[in-house]
């Protein structure tokens, strides 16, 4: 089925609107995809993409995907650039559905990511991806991190969600659940207790512990950690951005 809509206050298009809000995607359990990579992506992991969005010329340069959906909407470029946030829309977007985010494992295995209060959507998504790069298993967020599926953090991990699981979950269930199973637990913080991200060789199991921004991981998961590691720096920089560093631990420890 293939509709045309022209007006931005049509019923469809509030609702696609609506979705760069948490409340309505949480409502919907949808989100919205924006520009053909994502899109591509979500087909190729089997995601059930509901709805796709368009314009006239990129709906009919893109025939062959556009076949793999059963609800089609032609629209205008300035619905497109109503429903984006992006500044210039590709023309392009799709409404999918939202994956299960509260997964436990019954077995602990695999390399972790836990994020506690990450806040900017930026370093949230480029760390999904980072993980993704590195092997990992999941990215685990608190309730104090940025939203998995805003719009900036879907842009960011550009397709990555559709790689490894990503789970809002309780941190301290975690690292318990991880401790129990014999997995270490690395937090991430510079005191004299601290130790150089160099000297430590996890094996393939293990979770790292990244903290918000400003102030770092909370005191209450710092204590339950195995080891809080540091990254030695040669120059005269005060700390790294929190994506970075994420980075470079991932890439070492699992390896």
């Amino acid at each position: 089925m293939q509709e045309q809509l022209t007006s931005i206050h049509n019923q469809h298009v509030k609702n696609w609107k609506k979705l760069q809000t948490k409340k309505f995607r949480r409502q919907t359990g949808l989100y919205l995809l924006d520009g053909w990579h994502l899109v591509q992506e979500a087909l190729k992991a089997h995601v059930r993409v509901q709805q796709l969005i368009g314009t006239k010329d990129e709906l009919s340069e893109h025939s062959d995907i556009v076949s793999l959906v059963d609800e089609v909407y032609e629209v205008t470029p300035a619905i497109m650039k109503h429903i984006t946030p992006t500044v210039t829309p590709q023309g392009i977007a799709a409404v999918a559905e939202l994956p299960q985010t509260h997964y436990r494992p019954q077995e602990i295995h695999g390399a972790w990511l836990m994020l506690d209060g990450v806040q900017d959507p930026g370093n949230v998504g480029t760390m999904v991806r980072t993980a993704d790069a590195a092997g990992f298993t999941g990215v685990v967020v608190n309730d104090k991190t940025a939203d998995l599926y805003s719009p900036k953090v879907v842009r960011s991990m550009q397709g990555s969600q559709f790689h490894l699981l990503l789970v809002n979950g309780d941190l301290k269930k975690w690292v318990s659940d991880f401790q129990k199973a014999g997995a270490p637990v690395y937090g991430t913080q510079l005191n004299p207790q601290a130790e150089n991200f160099h000297n430590v060789h996890p094996g393939d199991t293990f979770a790292l512990i990244m903290g918000n921004e400003g102030n770092g991981m909370s005191a209450d998961l710092l204590n339950m950690t195995d080891k809080n590691l540091y990254i030695p720096m040669k120059g005269e920089a005060e700390s790294l951005n929190v994506a970075v560093s994420a980075g470079i631990l991932m890439f070492t420890l699992k390896q």
